[in-house]
């Protein structure tokens, strides 16, 4: 991995690409999601703060574990310009998203223990599958991907009843 010397506080992309290890075109599209920030040169070229590779190390953490760019956006905005965030700064926009990662480690896990049985089977029967209907919330009102249609909001005609049940 390349080494910047500490003098040196602003980063070219292809520098901030070789240290974060995110292609230049991530980078880009990070930009413009307003996840990172540059300056541009007198030549137009872009400029990072070296702060910028904390972000990105940040943005792609998240990404990996399922954060959609709109909240990480809203997080990167609660950290200070002025510096360079801190460990602590870190943990308490990351603790935010605990409960959210618990959810869905939960439902991963179910997903997991559940998806050979639900593949097997292959009725999406939302009464009564435990994937797409847990803990039988819909098994009242009716049965199948009659249901599904409805709660995707898409009004078509109804599909035949599933016999898997």
């Amino acid at each position: 991995m390349p080494q910047i010397p500490e003098k040196i506080h602003e980063l070219t992309v292809g520098q901030l690409s070789a240290r974060s290890g995110a292609a230049v075109s991530a980078l880009h599209f990070y930009e413009s999601k307003g996840l990172i920030s540059s300056r541009r040169t007198s030549g137009n070229q872009r400029r990072y703060h070296r702060d910028a590779l904390r972000r990105v190390a940040f943005v792609r953490a998240a990404q990996r574990v399922g954060i959609p760019l709109a909240t990480i956006r809203e997080a990167l905005a609660e950290l200070p310009e002025e510096r360079t965030p801190t460990r602590e700064d870190w943990a308490r926009l990351s603790e935010a998203w605990r409960s959210e990662l618990d959810e869905r480690i939960k439902q991963l896990g179910r997903l997991r223990d559940h998806l050979t049985d639900c593949i097997g089977c292959g009725c999406l029967s939302l009464e009564n599958c435990v994937l797409s209907n847990p803990d039988d919330v819909f098994g009242e009102r009716q049965a199948g991907s009659r249901l599904m249609v409805e709660r995707s909001g898409r009004t078509t005609r109804p599909e035949p009843a599933n016999d898997c049940r």
